[in-house]
């Protein structure tokens, strides 16, 4: 039996944002003060290609905070590639935790379809 998931994605886990840069070959992450145009931010400091400023996570919360200048300092583009990179990653984290194995799908249209398993089904782990 096959179920839909829709994530609203908000980062918590510094371990699954790890996974997500180690994925796009971005810089690990840092915890530090960003400065901003409009003030400054704490968190967990993410350097996306070709932005001026990096996002910074809040983990409490799990908002992003950043200044793309309306995509002038930064493509949007890099950003959704990042949340759907920690998304899949923190699904594969609570999945393997919760005894599952994990196959992951492209498809055609860039997103990315993780179809999930018990250990003892006969189904090859690809991730």
């Amino acid at each position: 039996m096959s179920h839909i998931v829709t994530i609203q994605t908000r980062i918590r886990d510094r371990q699954a944002l790890e996974a997500a840069c180690r994925r796009l070959k971005l810089p690990s992450t840092r915890e530090t003060t960003v400065d901003f145009f409009s003030g400054s931010v704490h968190g967990w400091a993410v350097e996306l290609p070709g932005w001026v400023y990096p996002v910074v996570v809040d983990p409490a919360s799990g908002q992003l905070h950043y200044d793309n200048y309306e995509g002038r300092w930064g493509q949007e583009q890099e950003l959704h590639r990042l949340l759907q990179a920690y998304a899949v990653e923190k699904a594969k984290l609570e999945a393997r935790r919760q005894g599952y194995r994990c196959q992951e799908i492209l498809l055609s249209d860039g997103t990315i379809r993780l179809e999930l398993s018990p250990w003892g089904e006969d189904a090859s782990e690809i991730s």
